[in-house]
Protein backbone atom coordinates (compact mmCIF):
# COMPACT_ATOMS: atom_id res chain seq x y z
CA UNK A 1 0.00 0.00 0.00
CA UNK A 2 1.43 3.37 -1.00
CA UNK A 3 0.86 6.33 1.26
CA UNK A 4 -0.65 9.58 -0.03
CA UNK A 5 1.49 12.69 0.07
CA UNK A 6 -0.83 14.81 2.22
CA UNK A 7 -3.57 14.38 4.82
CA UNK A 8 -5.88 16.35 7.09
CA UNK A 9 -4.79 16.89 10.69
CA UNK A 10 -5.87 19.08 13.58
CA UNK A 11 -2.94 21.20 14.74
CA UNK A 12 -2.50 22.98 18.07
CA UNK A 13 -0.29 26.08 18.01
CA UNK A 14 1.11 26.77 21.47
CA UNK A 15 1.91 30.47 21.11
CA UNK A 16 -1.58 31.47 19.96
CA UNK A 17 -3.41 28.68 21.79
CA UNK A 18 -5.41 28.04 18.60
CA UNK A 19 -6.51 24.82 16.93
CA UNK A 20 -7.04 24.46 13.20
CA UNK A 21 -7.70 21.74 10.65
CA UNK A 22 -4.77 21.79 8.22
CA UNK A 23 -3.34 19.90 5.28
CA UNK A 24 0.03 18.43 6.22
CA UNK A 25 2.46 15.83 4.91
CA UNK A 26 1.69 12.18 5.62
CA UNK A 27 4.46 10.82 7.88
CA UNK A 28 6.82 8.13 6.61
CA UNK A 29 8.01 5.36 8.93
CA UNK A 30 11.55 5.12 10.23
CA UNK A 31 13.22 1.67 10.29
CA UNK A 32 11.44 0.61 13.50
CA UNK A 33 8.25 2.58 13.00
CA UNK A 34 4.77 1.92 11.63
CA UNK A 35 2.33 4.31 9.98
CA UNK A 36 -1.29 3.68 11.02
CA UNK A 37 -4.36 4.84 9.14
CA UNK A 38 -6.46 6.21 11.99
CA UNK A 39 -9.92 4.71 12.48
CA UNK A 40 -10.88 6.74 15.57
CA UNK A 41 -9.23 8.86 18.25
CA UNK A 42 -10.62 10.06 21.56
CA UNK A 43 -10.79 13.56 23.00
CA UNK A 44 -9.28 13.44 26.49
CA UNK A 45 -9.25 15.95 29.35
CA UNK A 46 -5.45 15.94 29.19
CA UNK A 47 -5.76 17.24 25.61
CA UNK A 48 -7.85 20.10 26.99
CA UNK A 49 -5.26 20.67 29.73
CA UNK A 50 -2.60 21.27 27.08
CA UNK A 51 -4.88 23.65 25.18
CA UNK A 52 -5.56 25.57 28.40
CA UNK A 53 -1.91 25.69 29.42
CA UNK A 54 -2.34 23.51 32.52
CA UNK A 55 0.05 21.03 30.89
CA UNK A 56 2.86 23.09 29.32
CA UNK A 57 3.29 22.62 25.58
CA UNK A 58 6.54 20.90 24.62
CA UNK A 59 6.48 21.86 20.94
CA UNK A 60 5.45 25.02 19.05
CA UNK A 61 2.86 23.05 17.05
CA UNK A 62 1.55 19.53 17.47
CA UNK A 63 -1.26 17.20 16.43
CA UNK A 64 -3.32 16.25 19.52
CA UNK A 65 -4.91 12.88 20.26
CA UNK A 66 -3.50 9.90 22.15
CA UNK A 67 -6.39 7.41 22.32
CA UNK A 68 -6.36 5.85 18.87
CA UNK A 69 -6.96 2.74 16.84
CA UNK A 70 -6.57 1.98 13.15
CA UNK A 71 -5.01 -0.26 10.53
CA UNK A 72 -1.36 -0.57 9.60
CA UNK A 73 -0.68 1.39 6.40
CA UNK A 74 3.12 1.13 6.12
CA UNK A 75 5.98 -0.50 8.05
CA UNK A 76 9.64 0.38 8.47
CA UNK A 77 12.43 -1.79 7.14
CA UNK A 78 13.24 -3.36 10.54
CA UNK A 79 9.63 -4.10 11.53
CA UNK A 80 8.81 -7.80 11.33
CA UNK A 81 5.73 -8.34 13.50
CA UNK A 82 3.28 -6.00 11.72
CA UNK A 83 1.86 -6.16 8.20
CA UNK A 84 -0.22 -3.74 6.16
CA UNK A 85 -3.88 -4.17 7.02
CA UNK A 86 -3.39 -5.33 10.63
CA UNK A 87 -5.95 -3.89 13.08
CA UNK A 88 -4.22 -2.20 16.01
CA UNK A 89 -4.62 -0.06 19.10
CA UNK A 90 -1.89 2.52 19.62
CA UNK A 91 -0.22 2.93 23.00
CA UNK A 92 0.37 6.59 23.72
CA UNK A 93 4.07 6.48 24.38
CA UNK A 94 7.53 5.80 23.02
CA UNK A 95 10.78 5.10 24.80
CA UNK A 96 13.15 8.07 25.05
CA UNK A 97 16.19 5.99 24.01
CA UNK A 98 18.44 8.00 26.36
CA UNK A 99 17.67 7.01 29.96
CA UNK A 100 19.60 4.32 31.82
CA UNK A 101 16.89 1.73 31.22
CA UNK A 102 16.78 2.37 27.47
CA UNK A 103 20.58 2.33 27.17
CA UNK A 104 20.76 -1.05 28.90
CA UNK A 105 18.05 -2.68 26.81
CA UNK A 106 14.87 -2.06 28.80
CA UNK A 107 11.41 -2.25 27.24
CA UNK A 108 9.07 0.64 26.60
CA UNK A 109 7.50 -0.05 30.02
CA UNK A 110 10.87 0.42 31.72
CA UNK A 111 11.69 3.82 30.18
CA UNK A 112 12.36 6.45 32.83
CA UNK A 113 11.48 9.40 30.58
CA UNK A 114 8.68 8.05 28.40
CA UNK A 115 7.64 10.44 25.62
CA UNK A 116 3.86 10.80 25.38
CA UNK A 117 2.04 10.98 22.06
CA UNK A 118 0.26 14.30 21.36
CA UNK A 119 2.62 16.08 23.77
CA UNK A 120 6.17 15.06 22.81
CA UNK A 121 5.32 13.98 19.25
CA UNK A 122 2.36 14.15 16.89
CA UNK A 123 -0.84 12.40 17.87
CA UNK A 124 -3.80 10.94 16.03
CA UNK A 125 -6.32 13.70 15.37
CA UNK A 126 -5.32 13.03 11.79
CA UNK A 127 -5.80 10.59 8.94
CA UNK A 128 -2.44 8.92 9.59
CA UNK A 129 -0.06 8.72 12.53
CA UNK A 130 3.46 7.29 12.87
CA UNK A 131 4.41 5.29 15.96
CA UNK A 132 7.09 2.83 17.08
CA UNK A 133 6.22 -0.73 16.11
CA UNK A 134 6.56 -1.79 19.77
CA UNK A 135 3.77 0.64 20.74
CA UNK A 136 1.03 -1.34 18.98
CA UNK A 137 -1.37 -4.02 20.23
CA UNK A 138 -3.29 -6.31 17.87
CA UNK A 139 -7.07 -5.87 17.85
CA UNK A 140 -9.25 -8.90 16.98
CA UNK A 141 -12.00 -8.54 14.39
CA UNK A 142 -14.75 -8.81 17.04
CA UNK A 143 -13.57 -5.68 18.90
CA UNK A 144 -15.02 -2.49 17.35
CA UNK A 145 -12.35 0.01 16.42
CA UNK A 146 -14.13 2.75 18.40
CA UNK A 147 -13.85 0.65 21.56
CA UNK A 148 -10.23 -0.19 20.80
CA UNK A 149 -9.46 3.54 20.67
CA UNK A 150 -11.04 4.12 24.09
CA UNK A 151 -8.85 1.40 25.59
CA UNK A 152 -5.68 3.44 25.06
CA UNK A 153 -5.78 5.67 28.18
CA UNK A 154 -9.45 6.06 29.12
CA UNK A 155 -9.58 2.39 30.16
CA UNK A 156 -5.91 1.42 30.40
CA UNK A 157 -5.03 4.21 32.85
CA UNK A 158 -7.65 3.18 35.45
CA UNK A 159 -6.70 -0.47 34.86
CA UNK A 160 -3.12 0.45 35.75
CA UNK A 161 -4.37 2.40 38.77
CA UNK A 162 -5.89 -0.79 40.20
CA UNK A 163 -2.42 -2.34 40.05
CA UNK A 164 -0.88 0.73 41.67
CA UNK A 165 -3.42 0.42 44.50
CA UNK A 166 -2.73 -3.31 44.83
CA UNK A 167 -6.50 -3.74 44.99
CA UNK A 168 -7.75 -7.06 46.36
CA UNK A 169 -11.14 -8.75 46.21
CA UNK A 170 -13.76 -7.54 48.72
CA UNK A 171 -11.83 -4.36 49.50
CA UNK A 172 -13.94 -1.19 49.69
CA UNK A 173 -13.37 1.45 47.02
CA UNK A 174 -14.40 5.07 46.51
CA UNK A 175 -14.05 6.82 43.15
CA UNK A 176 -14.10 10.64 43.17
CA UNK A 177 -15.00 12.03 39.71
CA UNK A 178 -17.01 9.83 37.37
CA UNK A 179 -15.90 11.05 33.95
CA UNK A 180 -14.10 8.81 31.48
CA UNK A 181 -11.39 7.63 33.88
CA UNK A 182 -13.67 7.34 36.91
CA UNK A 183 -16.51 5.55 35.12
CA UNK A 184 -14.12 2.93 33.79
CA UNK A 185 -12.53 2.62 37.22
CA UNK A 186 -15.96 1.67 38.57
CA UNK A 187 -16.34 -1.02 35.91
CA UNK A 188 -12.84 -2.40 36.43
CA UNK A 189 -13.06 -2.34 40.23
CA UNK A 190 -16.22 -4.42 39.99
CA UNK A 191 -14.51 -6.82 37.60
CA UNK A 192 -11.65 -7.08 40.11
CA UNK A 193 -14.07 -7.98 42.92
CA UNK A 194 -13.99 -4.77 44.99
CA UNK A 195 -16.86 -4.37 47.46
CA UNK A 196 -18.52 -2.04 48.11
CA UNK A 197 -17.83 0.41 45.29
CA UNK A 198 -18.88 4.00 45.98
CA UNK A 199 -18.93 6.57 43.17
CA UNK A 200 -18.85 10.27 43.96
CA UNK A 201 -19.74 13.08 41.56
CA UNK A 202 -21.79 16.29 41.90
CA UNK A 203 -23.74 15.65 38.67
CA UNK A 204 -26.83 13.49 39.20
CA UNK A 205 -26.88 12.06 35.66
CA UNK A 206 -23.24 11.03 35.95
CA UNK A 207 -23.99 9.28 39.25
CA UNK A 208 -26.85 7.39 37.60
CA UNK A 209 -24.49 6.24 34.87
CA UNK A 210 -22.03 4.94 37.49
CA UNK A 211 -24.78 2.88 39.07
CA UNK A 212 -25.55 1.33 35.69
CA UNK A 213 -21.85 0.54 35.22
CA UNK A 214 -21.48 -1.30 38.52
CA UNK A 215 -21.23 1.10 41.47
CA UNK A 216 -22.99 -0.21 44.60
CA UNK A 217 -23.65 3.30 45.89
CA UNK A 218 -23.34 6.82 44.47
CA UNK A 219 -23.03 10.01 46.49
CA UNK A 220 -22.79 13.75 45.96
CA UNK A 221 -19.37 14.79 47.33
CA UNK A 222 -20.79 18.26 48.07
CA UNK A 223 -23.49 16.94 50.41
CA UNK A 224 -22.78 17.60 54.09
CA UNK A 225 -23.52 14.03 55.15
CA UNK A 226 -21.32 12.30 52.55
CA UNK A 227 -18.49 11.34 54.98
CA UNK A 228 -21.06 9.90 57.40
CA UNK A 229 -22.71 7.96 54.59
CA UNK A 230 -19.39 6.41 53.57
CA UNK A 231 -18.70 5.36 57.16
CA UNK A 232 -22.20 3.89 57.34
CA UNK A 233 -21.83 1.99 54.06
CA UNK A 234 -18.49 0.51 55.19
CA UNK A 235 -19.80 -0.44 58.65
CA UNK A 236 -17.61 2.19 60.26
CA UNK A 237 -14.36 0.82 58.83
CA UNK A 238 -13.83 3.44 56.15
CA UNK A 239 -12.52 2.86 52.64
CA UNK A 240 -9.57 0.69 51.81
CA UNK A 241 -8.78 2.57 48.58
CA UNK A 242 -9.90 6.00 47.37
CA UNK A 243 -9.23 6.89 43.74
CA UNK A 244 -9.14 10.64 43.14
CA UNK A 245 -9.91 11.28 39.46
CA UNK A 246 -10.42 15.02 40.01
CA UNK A 247 -7.08 16.35 41.26
CA UNK A 248 -8.19 18.95 43.79
CA UNK A 249 -7.33 19.58 47.41
CA UNK A 250 -10.99 19.31 48.43
CA UNK A 251 -11.44 15.85 46.92
CA UNK A 252 -8.13 14.54 48.27
CA UNK A 253 -9.00 15.83 51.73
CA UNK A 254 -12.45 14.24 51.65
CA UNK A 255 -11.03 10.95 50.39
CA UNK A 256 -8.34 10.89 53.08
CA UNK A 257 -10.92 11.69 55.74
CA UNK A 258 -12.97 8.57 55.00
CA UNK A 259 -10.09 6.09 54.67
CA UNK A 260 -9.82 3.22 57.08
CA UNK A 261 -6.67 2.02 58.82
CA UNK A 262 -3.80 1.68 56.31
CA UNK A 263 -6.01 3.03 53.55
CA UNK A 264 -4.68 4.50 50.31
CA UNK A 265 -5.50 7.57 48.25
CA UNK A 266 -4.48 6.99 44.63
CA UNK A 267 -4.14 10.23 42.64
CA UNK A 268 -5.25 9.68 39.05
CA UNK A 269 -6.86 12.97 37.96
CA UNK A 270 -5.02 16.04 36.70
CA UNK A 271 -6.05 19.63 37.33
CA UNK A 272 -4.42 23.04 37.43
CA UNK A 273 -4.71 23.15 41.22
CA UNK A 274 -1.78 22.60 43.59
CA UNK A 275 -2.69 19.74 45.92
CA UNK A 276 -2.37 20.32 49.68
CA UNK A 277 -2.34 17.11 51.71
CA UNK A 278 -3.06 18.65 55.10
CA UNK A 279 -1.56 17.88 58.50
CA UNK A 280 1.01 15.14 58.82
CA UNK A 281 -0.75 13.57 61.78
CA UNK A 282 -3.77 12.62 59.70
CA UNK A 283 -1.51 10.25 57.75
CA UNK A 284 0.76 9.00 60.52
CA UNK A 285 -1.80 7.85 63.04
CA UNK A 286 -3.84 5.66 60.71
CA UNK A 287 -0.95 4.77 58.39
CA UNK A 288 -2.54 6.34 55.31
CA UNK A 289 -0.68 6.45 52.01
CA UNK A 290 -0.96 8.82 49.05
CA UNK A 291 0.22 7.32 45.75
CA UNK A 292 0.42 8.99 42.36
CA UNK A 293 -0.55 7.09 39.23
CA UNK A 294 -0.05 8.00 35.58
CA UNK A 295 -0.47 5.98 32.41
CA UNK A 296 -0.31 2.26 31.80
CA UNK A 297 1.87 -0.59 30.60
CA UNK A 298 1.70 -2.42 27.29
CA UNK A 299 0.51 -5.51 29.15
CA UNK A 300 -2.44 -3.53 30.53
CA UNK A 301 -3.54 -2.61 27.02
CA UNK A 302 -3.12 -6.21 25.88
CA UNK A 303 -5.12 -7.50 28.87
CA UNK A 304 -7.96 -5.11 28.10
CA UNK A 305 -8.16 -6.14 24.46
CA UNK A 306 -8.49 -9.72 25.70
CA UNK A 307 -11.23 -8.82 28.20
CA UNK A 308 -13.27 -6.94 25.61
CA UNK A 309 -12.77 -9.65 23.00
CA UNK A 310 -13.98 -12.34 25.43
CA UNK A 311 -17.00 -10.31 26.48
CA UNK A 312 -15.79 -9.85 30.05
CA UNK A 313 -15.60 -6.05 29.78
CA UNK A 314 -18.49 -4.20 28.12
CA UNK A 315 -17.49 -0.86 26.60
CA UNK A 316 -20.66 -0.42 24.53
CA UNK A 317 -21.65 2.62 26.61
CA UNK A 318 -18.18 4.20 26.59
CA UNK A 319 -18.41 6.01 23.24
CA UNK A 320 -20.79 8.93 23.59
CA UNK A 321 -20.40 10.23 20.03
CA UNK A 322 -18.28 9.72 16.92
CA UNK A 323 -17.73 12.98 15.04
CA UNK A 324 -15.91 13.68 11.78
CA UNK A 325 -12.46 15.17 12.16
CA UNK A 326 -13.60 18.59 10.99
CA UNK A 327 -16.06 18.76 13.91
CA UNK A 328 -13.28 18.68 16.51
CA UNK A 329 -14.49 21.93 18.08
CA UNK A 330 -17.93 20.41 18.70
CA UNK A 331 -16.30 17.40 20.33
CA UNK A 332 -14.24 19.64 22.62
CA UNK A 333 -17.38 21.61 23.53
CA UNK A 334 -19.26 18.43 24.44
CA UNK A 335 -16.47 17.31 26.73
CA UNK A 336 -16.01 20.71 28.38
CA UNK A 337 -19.72 21.25 28.97
CA UNK A 338 -20.52 17.63 29.89
CA UNK A 339 -23.08 17.70 27.09
CA UNK A 340 -24.82 14.34 27.43
CA UNK A 341 -22.38 13.46 30.25
CA UNK A 342 -19.95 11.93 27.74
CA UNK A 343 -17.45 9.27 28.71
CA UNK A 344 -15.60 9.63 25.42
CA UNK A 345 -16.23 11.61 22.27
CA UNK A 346 -14.26 10.23 19.33
CA UNK A 347 -13.03 11.86 16.14
CA UNK A 348 -13.12 9.80 12.95
CA UNK A 349 -11.08 10.95 9.94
Amino acid sequence: MSLPETMRAVRFHAESGKLSLETVAVPRPGPREVVVRVAACGICHSDLSQFDGHIPAQLPAITPGHEASGTVAAVGSDVRHWQVGDRVAIAAGRACGRCRSCVFGGTIDDCEALEVMAFAYDGAWAEYVVTPGVSLISVPDNVPMEQAAVLADAVATPYGALETADLRMAQSVGVWGLGGIGSHLVQLARLAGASPIIGLDPVAGVRDRALALGADFVLDPLAADTPDRIKEITDGRGLRVAFDCVGRTSTVAQANGVLGQRGKVVLVGISAENIELGREGSFLGRRHAVIGHLGYKMKHLSDLVELVSRGRLDLSASVSAVLPLEDFEEGIRRLREHDGHPIRVLLKP
